[in-house]
């Protein structure tokens, strides 16, 4: 198994987002197969970079590929982004957790593998990613990306907890995992 690299996030977001799906993700000694994502771009309304408007809460969007985009949502939860070509990003909405469970458990209170990582914020806080890894490069520790050895099925459909696009079909999930957020109701592609 390879280390991704960065030419693999200087594509679009959504080829980037089903690129993922079978991949491993760690930070630190803690981490797992990434399971579901969504894409976003500057032409997208649920986008924090909708119409290349850049605020200091999305400046790594316009920074370079391959960086992490963390930000905090409804006063709760971080998210884990990965930064793509042209202020695009790839939200990690869940992992199958496979190591540093034990850690991962006392993180979130919650020993149920299947619901450790299932959610953009569960998964930051199983992982214990927050803001200050906002920007860090997803080729150095504490980040690692290994490449999946095989290609997955993949199922699509709307993303999750929007209001604005929500009918656009850019979330990705291996199809019929146990460790989705909410599972697709589409066929794989």
């Amino acid at each position: 198994m390879k280390p991704i690299g960065p030419r693999f996030f200087a594509r679009d977001a959504d080829a980037v987002a089903r690129a993922l799906i079978g991949t491993t993700l760690m930070f630190g000694k803690s981490g797992g197969i990434i399971v579901e994502t969504e894409a976003y771009d500057t032409t997208d309304p649920a986008s924090h970079s909708y119409g290349e408007r850049q605020t200091r809460r999305n400046a790594v969007m316009f920074g370079a590929p391959g960086h992490a985009y963390v930000y905090f949502i409804y006063g709760v939860h971080w998210c884990l982004n990965f930064v793509c070509k042209d202020a695009s990003a790839v939200l990690i909405r869940a992992l199958e957790p496979t190591h540093g469970l034990a850690a991962m458990a006392r993180r979130r209170g919650n020993d149920d593998p299947r619901k450790l990582c299932s959610g953009p914020g569960k998964l930051c806080e199983a992982l214990g990613i927050t803001g200050v890894h906002n920007g860090l490069s997803l080729f150095a520790p504490p980040l690692a990306l290994i490449n999946r050895s095989r290609r997955p099925a993949i199922a699509t459909g709307v993303r999750i907890g929007l209001t604005k696009a929500a009918d656009l079909p850019r979330r990705y999930g291996l199809a019929n995992s146990p460790h989705l957020s909410r599972g697709f109701p589409e066929l794989p592609i």
